[in-house]
């Protein structure tokens, strides 16, 4: 089989290789094989091969944070879990062509995923497991909306902003989703977001025209530096800042004004973290409920590209480009 290894810390482009790997062994007790039809190239994988992630594993590593993919094997005492069934990764280093893991480590698709459906749909159940579940959360763990209040968000083309925009509306909130192009602003407004602003300096005086008065209550920034302070700027008095992500690759850079004399609330947010505090009840229901909306078309994610696994490098160096117009995956077993 093949795998996807951390070589070297740096460019991203460069710090990886596919190589061959032994084939997994037939399953033992509790255990299943599975066949990798897709993964997702997020800013986390990239962070990890850059090696400034959360963890840096000693080298050769493997990583990977999700996929799909359908089992091949089955071993003895596994209850719910069958050959054929289309299943997504709990765990990670899953960017290889078959997984051997535990079956406590996969979640099961709900049935209008199973079997032979299309391949847009597959490729979206690839990416289910973290960004929706980024949006979704974010939306609910830290502010409960007043009718009318807005949240704001940057970098809104995004996968986690487009995910967002969608899924607002159902969790009581109006969005003000932050771009910096013409391209990206189409994006949101087809993901369904209310308000599209440009980015810049002139940014609060810009917002505070949108939401006419009426409190914003929570940020979300993926940016960090300067772009933290940005949106400072745009929030009412009280509000909470969550930043989820470092695309600028710098430290989040707020005023201390805004804490002292406004009362704003800076908090971060990772998803491993945030899925323990919930538990595997509230967590197998999360994705249960994402992965029906994702089969009814309710919550979709861009595609750019789908590559070949022996081409990770193109994929990784496409995937860290800026001004992409959608998700970047590998298909380690072939075209879907």
């Amino acid at each position: 089989m093949k795998v996807i290894e951390i070589v070297r810390y740096g460019a991203p482009e460069e710090a990886c290789d596919c190589v061959e790997a032994p084939d997994p062994p037939a399953p033992g007790a509790g255990e299943i094989v599975a066949d990798v039809e897709a993964f997702p190239l997020n800013p986390a994988d990239l962070h990890t091969l850059a090696g400034n992630y959360a963890v840096r594993p000693p080298l050769p590593a493997r990583l990977g944070a999700e996929a799909v993919g359908r089992i091949s094997a089955v071993g003895p005492d596994v209850a719910g879990l069958a050959v054929g069934d289309r299943v997504i990764f709990r765990c990670r280093e899953n960017w290889a062509s078959r997984r051997h893991v535990k079956a406590g480590d996969v979640l099961r698709l709900p049935a209008a995923l199973q079997g032979d459906v299309p391949a847009d749909l597959v490729l979206q159940a690839a990416m289910l497991k973290v960004n929706p579940a980024t949006a979704l959360l974010m939306l609910r763990n830290y502010v409960t909306p007043a009718a009318g209040e807005w949240v704001i968000q940057n970098a809104a083309n995004s996968a986690v902003g487009t995910h967002l925009a969608r899924m607002a509306a159902a969790e009581g909130w109006r969005t003000i989703n932050v771009v910096r192009s013409d391209a990206a602003a189409e994006v949101v407004r087809a993901a369904g977001g209310d308000a599209v602003v440009r980015d810049g300096p002139d940014l609060a005086a810009a917002v505070a025209k949108v939401a006419g008065g009426a409190r914003i209550a929570l940020g979300i920034d993926a940016l960090a530096g300067a772009h933290t302070g940005r949106l400072a700027d745009c929030l009412s008095d009280g509000a909470t800042l969550v930043n989820y992500g470092r695309l600028t690759d710098k430290e989040c850079h707020v005023e201390a004004r805004h804490f002292i004399y406004r009362g704003l609330a800076l908090t971060g947010f990772w998803l491993s973290p945030a899925l323990v505090r919930i538990g595997p009840a509230a967590t197998a229901a999360l994705y249960a409920d994402l992965a029906g909306r994702i089969a009814s078309g309710a919550l979709r994610a861009p595609v750019e590209a789908t590559y070949p696994i022996e081409r990770i490098r193109e994929a990784v160096a496409h995937a860290h480009r800026g001004g992409r117009a959608g998700k970047i995956l590998v298909t380690p077993n072939g075209p879907l």
